[in-house]
């Protein structure tokens, strides 16, 4: 049964449709429960997981630097009265983990195996065909446009090199097998265009 009620997701609704919200909005969160639905036989408790969906940007700030740990702790306080402390637990660390999108160790492996599921269905996006990549990019210039254009370059190429860097951006086989190829090539091109603008 989804822990998602009424009220919860109206509250919800009304943060994601907020006017500065360009990509972490409501279309980002339907996407990922879409994906959610596409895997849910690879995943041991799929309501957690769509709790987590639900909450992950639930705060949004971009001048900001505690959005994941805000949006776990609203989690946990909307969340407390409808399921059980352990899966609260769970739901608000799959959260935080968005913050370096690093998979945190957990002593259930269903549980570890989701958390790296939801970790991939948020960052999809990367993946995607070129033309959606670039829409997502712009949107996401759009929700940092108060940064000046040089120093929005300089973080920007750092957050595409971190990623560039790692062994493998996605955390499960499903992703890595269906996403991983295009992200590298998606990300490669925006750092060759990152350092064309510098």
């Amino acid at each position: 049964m989804s822990l998602i009620s009424e009220t919860i997701r109206n509250e919800l609704v009304r943060a994601y449709t907020a006017p500065d919200r360009h990509y972490h909005n409501l279309a980002h969160i339907e996407a990922m429960l879409g994906l959610a639905r596409s895997h849910s036989g690879a995943l041991s408790d799929s309501d957690a997981v769509e709790g987590a969906i639900w909450f992950h940007d639930a705060i949004y700030d971009t001048r900001r630097h505690d959005n994941e740990v805000k949006s776990a702790e609203l989690a946990a306080a909307r969340l407390a009265a409808v399921t059980s402390p352990d899966r609260v637990f769970r739901i608000d660390t799959m959260i935080r983990a968005t913050a370096g999108h690093t998979l945190p160790s957990f002593s259930d492996e269903g549980a570890r195996h989701d958390c790296a599921l939801f970790l991939d269905l948020d960052l999809a996006i990367l993946g995607s065909p070129a033309d959606e990549f670039a829409a997502y990019e712009a949107a996401v210039r759009r929700e940092y446009a108060w940064v000046p254009e040089p120093l929005w370059i300089e973080g920007r190429r750092k957050v595409v090199e971190s990623f560039l860097g790692r062994p493998a951006i996605y955390a499960s086989p499903q992703f890595q097998a269906s996403h991983e190829a295009a992200a590298r090539q998606n990300l490669a091109q925006s750092l060759a265009a990152l350092a064309h603008a510098m």
